[in-house]
Order: C-alpha cells, then sequence, then structure tokens
C-alpha cells in the first residue's frame, strides 16, 4: 500500500487548487472544516465503520456530517464525498495536515506549538505570539498545550525548530555541564 503522505497529496493539492480558484473562497475557513474532518476520521471506530465492506459510502458519509459540530459548506460535502467514496477516510488526517502547510506558505506563516507549564492567559499568549513571530521571522499560528514536566517557562515547536527555555531545559543542561 501507497504511503499516506503519497495518498493525500493529491486530494490536499486538489482542495487547495478548488478553494483559490472559487470566488469568495476562504483558506482558513476551508482550513478549519478539514481538520475538523481530519480529527474525525482520526478516530478509530469510525475506521473501523469505514473499513466494513457491509458499509455503504452512504453510511460513512452520514455518520461524519452527523458528528461535525458545525455545518459543512458544500465544497466540504462534495470533497467529503470524494474521499469517502474513493476510500481514502483513514488518509483524511494526512490531507488535512498537508492541505495546512499550503495554506501556511500561500499566507507566509507556519503553525506552532507553545507548550507551556501553566495555562497562558490571552494577553500573555499575544506578547509571546509577537516575540516569536520576530524570532522565526515569520506570522505564526499558535497552539497552546499545558505540559507541567517543563516546571516553568515555554517549548516551541515550528516544524522541525524547536525554542525550548523552560526550566527543565536549563536545568538538564546544567547537569551535563556539571558530569563532563
Amino acid at each position: 500500500m501507497a504511503e499516506l503522505a503519497t495518498i493525500a497529496r493529491p486530494y490536499a493539492e486538489a482542495l487547495y487548487k478548488a478553494c483559490t480558484g472559487a470566488a469568495g473562497a476562504d483558506l482558513n475557513g476551508a482550513a478549519a472544516w478539514v481538520d475538523e474532518l481530519a480529527a474525525i476520521a482520526a478516530n478509530p471506530q469510525l475506521r473501523q465503520l469505514a473499513d466494513n465492506p457491509k458499509v455503504t459510502p452512504e453510511q460513512v458519509l452520514g455518520v461524519i456530517t452527523g458528528v461535525a459540530r458545525t455545518a459543512l459548506p458544500e465544497m466540504a460535502k462534495n470533497f467529503l464525498r470524494t474521499v469517502v467514496d474513493n476510500g481514502r477516510v483513514q488518509a483524511l488526517p494526512e490531507i488535512a495536515a498537508q492541505f495546512r502547510a499550503l495554506v501556511n506558505q500561500s499566507n507566509g506563516s507556519s503553525d506552532a506549538v507553545v507548550y507551556s507549564a501553566f495555562p497562558l492567559d490571552a494577553n500573555a499568549l499575544a506578547e509571546l505570539g509577537a516575540t516569536l513571530d520576530k524570532r522565526f521571522g515569520r506570522k505564526l499560528n499558535l497552539t497552546v498545550q499545558t505540559d507541567e514536566a517543563l516546571i516553568g517557562g515555554v517549548r516551541v515547536v515550528v516544524g522541525d525548530e524547536v525554542l525550548d527555555t523552560s526550566v527543565k531545559a536549563r536545568l538538564e543542561q546544567m547537569k551535563a555541564a556539571l558530569t563532563a
């Protein structure tokens, strides 16, 4: 079986072209519903349902649209129908990741995950976002996750770049320096 990235690429590129070619298309809105569909498709029970030969594509489509929190636009329904009809539900999370990368590339931005020992309020996140935008030289779409193991500070992951200013990292650096 081909790798998911290889399977997902044509779907992500076609969706991107459809969104940029359509009048009044909203790339960020499309990215939101693609992410939601990917989260639904990542559910093991849904994958088991989609892989069941006794379940029709219409039934799988009905379950996914029924679980979605927001009403899907017509483009989303058509896209989902194509994915389900071709038996590619398992590729939806990878399709979403590749679509998000295409949207970010066109916007000149990147997705970033901020790991913090404590929850960040809106003001602190805005200040951190401005600082990180300057540090990485591009607009970052921040997602915050709490990680109590950091003790304090933050750890920022942008693609394959990592900025670790956590207390845990500093303690590990001190430990390495003292034992060397």
